[in-house]
């Protein structure tokens, strides 16, 4: 059974800084996967924050790009997200999605999302 685990989320200032922490864990095997950072604010649906590809390829919304870094560990299978500049925008709970996985025994597996982890952001 696969599990995505994110971390990282605490209220801070506007201005400020933070890390997020996405793990997965699971496979069964050598699999290769795209990580995603996702959000929802009070009130409004998921968007799309930034991915990065097992090659290491990352693509960003125009809302947080030259802002937030994604970047991953393969042999911890851990994606992070470093936000920067933070604005009360962008206060939300942020999900961690493992894309669709391929291995190299054969097995494939679904999209699996984490629980999410509260960011706020005061002003």
């Amino acid at each position: 059974q696969v599990q995505v685990v994110e971390s990282g989320g605490e209220s801070v200032q506007a201005g400020g800084s933070l890390r997020l922490s996405c793990t997965a864990s699971g496979y069964a095997g050598s699999c290769t996967y795209g990580m995603s950072w996702h959000r929802q604010a009070p009130g409004k649906g998921r968007e799309f924050v930034s991915t990065i590809d097992s090659d290491g390829t990352t693509k960003y919304s125009d809302s947080v790009k030259g802002r937030f870094t994604v970047s991953r560990d393969n042999a911890k299978n851990t994606a992070y997200l470093q936000m920067n500049s933070l604005k009360p925008e962008d206060t939300a709970v942020y999900y961690c999605k493992t894309e669709p996985a391929f291995c190299s025994n054969g097995r494939r597996y679904f999209a699996f999302w984490g629980q999410g982890t509260q960011v706020t952001v005061s002003s």
